[in-house]
C-alpha cells in the first residue's frame, strides 16, 4: 500500500472519498472539505495548509484517509493548547508547524481516521511518527473523534484529553410540549417565558433548505455570520464563497433559519444535519433582541430535531447556559502526540486535568432540568 499526502482534497475523487467515509456525516464529506479549500477559507496563507493523508492499494483503491492540516497557529480548533505552545517556545523550540486532524472551525464529534483495515490505519500512524522523528512538526493532534481510532492511537503512544460539551437529546418527543412535560415545573415555566418574550417582540422564524438556498439567501445570511466575529474584533473564518459553494454541493445537509420582524430578517442561524444529528454552527444578529439567541439557536433547533426525528442536537462548544435549557453534559475527547520532553509533561498534565473534567461532568448533571434523567 502506498501513502500520499494531498495538498488539496480534489486530488482524490469524491467517489473514492465518500465510499471510504460511508456515512452522511457532513463535516468530512468531500464537498465540505472542498468548499473550505476552494473558497479560500482554509489555506496555507491562513495557517491551515491542507496535508491530507491517503493510503492506496496496488489497484488504486482508497484504503485509508486522514483529513490533516499543517497548522501555523492554534486558532479555530476549540481544544486549547496555547500553554503547551508557550512552554515549548520558552525552551527555545518552535511549536509551529504542527499537524492537526480535525474539521476546521468546527468542534463537532465524528470519525477522523478513516480506514478499511488495521494495516492501512497503521500505515498512516507510522507516517506521522516519521514526520515527528524528522522534526517536521512539534506534534500531532486529532480532535473530537468518536472512538473508532482509540485503540490504535493509544498503542501508538498518543495521549487522550477529555473535554465537556452540552448536547440535547430527543427522547422520542412528538412535539416541544412533550419535552416540556419531561422538565420540572420551574424550568418548564422559564422555557415558556423565554419563548413568549421573543414572540411578544413580533419575531417569527422561517426555515430554508435544499433548493430554497439560492445565492440571494446566502447574501442575506452572511452579514449575520460575520457580525458575530466583527463584534469581537475578529475577522470571520469563512468567506462568503464557502456558503455559496456549500449551498450548491450539499443542500441536502443544510438547514438555515431566519428570524423575521416586521417583514425583515433580523437574525440568522446555520445548521448542518445527517441521519441522526442536527449540528448548530453559526448564528448572528445585527441588533439586540431579548432572548433571541436562545430561541434561534436552541429552541428552534430542538423543534427541528423533533420535526425531522433526529436523535441529537449538537449546538456547539462551551456554554453552561445550555445546561439550564435542557442540554446535557457530554464528554468529548482528543488525542495528542508531541516531541519529547513536551509529550511526557503534557501526558502528566492530562491525567490531572481528566480528573477535573470528569468531576465537572458529574456535577453538571445535578443541574439538569428534567424530572427524571434516563
Amino acid at each position: 500500500m502506498k501513502i500520499r499526502q494531498l495538498t488539496h482534497i480534489n486530488q482524490i475523487s469524491p467517489a473514492q472519498w465518500e465510499g471510504l467515509l460511508g456515512s452522511a456525516y457532513p463535516f468530512l464529506r468531500h464537498a465540505f472539505l472542498a468548499a473550505l479549500e476552494d473558497s479560500g477559507s482554509v489555506s496555507a496563507q491562513h495557517g491551515w495548509e491542507p496535508a491530507h493523508l491517503v493510503v492506496l492499494d496496488d489497484e488504486g483503491l482508497l484504503r485509508a484517509a486522514l483529513p490533516l492540516y499543517r497548522k501555523m497557529h492554534s486558532y479555530g480548533e476549540y481544544v486549547f493548547d496555547f500553554q503547551w505552545a508557550q512552554a515549548w517556545e520558552r525552551s527555545g523550540r518552535s511549536y509551529y508547524p504542527k499537524y492537526l486532524a480535525a474539521v476546521p472551525f468546527s468542534p463537532v464529534q465524528g470519525p477522523r481516521l478513516l480506514s478499511r483495515c488495521a494495516e492501512s490505519r497503521a500505515r498512516i500512524l507510522d507516517y506521522l511518527d516519521q514526520e515527528l522523528d524528522r522534526n517536521e512538526v512539534s506534534g500531532m493532534h486529532l480532535l473530537f473523534n468518536t472512538g473508532e481510532e482509540d485503540q490504535a492511537l493509544h498503542a501508538a503512544g498518543w495521549v487522550r484529553r477529555l473535554g465537556c460539551q452540552f448536547h440535547w437529546f430527543n427522547r422520542g418527543y412528538q412535539g416541544f410540549d412533550d419535552f416540556l412535560a419531561a422538565c420540572n415545573s420551574r424550568k418548564r415555566k422559564n422555557f415558556r417565558k423565554e419563548r413568549q418574550s421573543v414572540a411578544e417582540q413580533g419575531i417569527s422564524f422561517h426555515w430554508l433548505s435544499g433548493s430554497e438556498l439560492t445565492p440571494s439567501v446566502w447574501d442575506a445570511f452572511y452579514p449575520f455570520y460575520a457580525a458575530t466575529y466583527l463584534k469581537r474584533g475578529q475577522h470571520p473564518y469563512l468567506t462568503p464563497a464557502f456558503f455559496q459553494m456549500l449551498g450548491e454541493t450539499m443542500p441536502d445537509a443544510i438547514r438555515l433559519v431566519f428570524a423575521r420582524q416586521d417583514g425583515r430578517d433580523v437574525a440568522g442561524a446555520f445548521f448542518l444535519a445527517d441521519d441522526t444529528t442536527l449540528y448548530g454552527r453559526y448564528w448572528g444578529c445585527l441588533e439586540e433582541y431579548d432572548r433571541l439567541h436562545f430561541e434561534t439557536c436552541f429552541y428552534q433547533g430542538m423543534e427541528r430535531c423533533i420535526a425531522e426525528g433526529l436523535e441529537r442536537f449538537d449546538a456547539g462548544a462551551q456554554g453552561e447556559h445550555k445546561l439550564v435549557r435542557g442540554f446535557e453534559p457530554v464528554l468529548t475527547q482528543s488525542w495528542h502526540k508531541l516531541q519529547e520532553p513536551l509529550h511526557d509533561a503534557v501526558a502528566d498534565f492530562l491525567v490531572r486535568e481528566e480528573e477535573g473534567v470528569r468531576g465537572y461532568h458529574a456535577d453538571a448533571r445535578e443541574y439538569l432540568p428534567y424530572r427524571q434523567v434516563e
